[in-house]
């Protein structure tokens, strides 16, 4: 097993640490399944541990309010999605993010036509968060997932492939472990990791296939080349004179 928890004094306790015997020199944060997980040096001080998590919990806050589209920005988005796959028919009062969807990508309410995108898609592409829309405007036309509403979805042109999106999430997240179809108004899914591809800085990777931050710890410095020549390097310059004489 390459990594161990580690309980650390004064996080929340949305936040896991783990010792990463993969690890030397960096320590990275990511979203998981509504958790944020840390992974520090096998080595690291237990004291030192929580000033860095909170410098690199700023960093991907900081991160996900700058790439998250506002909800003016997704009501106008679900304007454009209405018009080109829908003939302008599904119009929605509101659309928004909420933050108590955590088994449910989005959800909307056909009488007072509000639509609701869960925060755990923030991040994820563009393609994907428009099926996500698309589904939701095709409820404010057809209640259920019979064929009429079927017929409807596959005029977005990015289906199978935000599908299949949605289905890598749900088994990196959960092991495979799917939860129940769509039901009603909404499309359903597991936890999911939202935040980024970590990469390991020595032995592979130890973390999910998501963006992270990243902070190198006491990085090295550059090698320094010396100025004095050596026996060796002296003989190989005599050499080379004498190759360039004789020939």
């Amino acid at each position: 097993m390459s990594h161990v928890v580690v309980q650390v004094p004064g996080l929340p306790a949305d936040i896991e640490v783990r010792r990463s015997t993969r690890r030397r020199r960096s320590v990275t944060a990511y979203r998981e399944g509504g958790q944020t997980i840390v992974v520090v040096p096998h080595r690291m001080a237990r004291s030192d541990i929580a000033p860095i998590v909170f410098e690199l919990l700023g960093r991907l806050e900081a991160r996900e309010r700058k790439s998250r589209p506002s909800d003016a920005q997704l009501l106008a988005r679900a304007a454009v999605l209405n018009k080109k796959y829908l003939d302008g028919t599904a119009v929605p009062a509101s659309v928004r993010w909420v933050t108590n969807q955590n088994r449910r990508w989005g959800s909307c309410t056909p009488l007072d036509r509000t639509i609701r995108l869960s925060h755990r898609m923030q991040g994820m592409p563009d393609y994907v968060v428009d099926y996500v829309l698309v589904h939701e405007l095709v409820h404010l036309l057809v209640e259920g997932h019979g064929p009429d509403f079927e017929a409807l979805m596959e005029r977005y042109d990015r289906l199978t492939q935000a599908r299949s999106f949605l289905s890598g999430v749900d088994f990196a997240t959960h092991h495979g472990l799917v939860a129940d179809a769509d039901r009603a108004d909404d499309v359903d899914g597991p936890e999911q990791a939202d935040e980024g591809t970590p990469r390991d800085d020595d032995e592979g990777s130890d973390t999910s296939d998501a963006e992270t931050d990243t902070l190198v710890l006491n990085p090295p410095a550059p090698p320094t080349r010396s100025t004095t020549p050596t026996p060796n390097s002296r003989m190989r310059r005599m050499r080379a004179r004498q190759k360039d004489t004789l020939w």
